[in-house]
């Protein structure tokens, strides 16, 4: 008998006397115990969605508060207000600000004017008073320093944030600006509207 085939029986026997205890021999082996629970796993996930293409819970529609925060005419380029929204609840405050430049979701006659959220979406750190009007942007986060860029929809520039910032949604009537609405989620809340 050559070498390989010897080393090859000797493992077989460890595995048989792997398998005997006490006496008894196993009566499944590892194979046949994986198809066995994958099958089962299978047609339990299909007996449970075999019920009707309905939905179960039915949606819900957010309803923003429709709040006025500033005056398109009273705006100066580069320098932001501060204003609470959606509610007065925890990390509401946000900034409103004439970048000079367009942006993203901006509004006005020359879409330069945005909103945001002052709060940076990693760990909830403060961004109040860290708007630079040099580069449009918004931070850093005095945790990680997290930086966005307010013309591109509060994008992530640098940091350890992972979602851009959450950006009010602003209308303009006449020359008064109202936020009514955000898009994403504010730090710390599980749904924007929760107050």
């Amino acid at each position: 008998m050559t070498q390989p085939t010897k080393k090859l029986r000797k493992k077989r026997q460890k595995t048989d006397a792997q398998r005997i205890e006490g006496g008894k021999k196993c009566l499944m082996s590892r194979r046949a115990f994986l198809l066995t629970s994958g099958t089962a796993t299978a047609t339990v996930m299909v007996a449970m969605n075999a019920g009707d293409a309905e939905a179960q819970v039915p949606a819900q529609i957010a309803t923003y508060p429709r709040k006025k925060i500033a005056k398109l005419s009273e705006l100066e380029n580069d320098v932001p207000i501060d204003f609470v929204y959606p509610d007065e609840g925890a990390y509401a405050e946000g900034m409103l600000v004439k970048m000079g430049v367009e942006g993203g979701g901006g509004i006005g006659p020359d879409k330069d004017v945005v909103a945001f959220n002052y709060f940076c979406t990693h760990q909830g750190g403060p961004l109040m008073g860290s708007y630079k009007g040099d580069t449009k942007s918004l931070g850093a986060c005095p945790l990680h320093l997290s930086t966005y860029d307010l013309t591109r929809h509060g994008i992530l520039i640098s940091g350890q944030a992972y979602q851009s910032l959450p950006q009010v949604l602003l209308e303009l009537d006449g020359d008064d600006i109202y936020a009514v609405g955000v898009f994403g989620l504010i730090f710390g809340r599980y749904d924007n509207l929760q107050g």
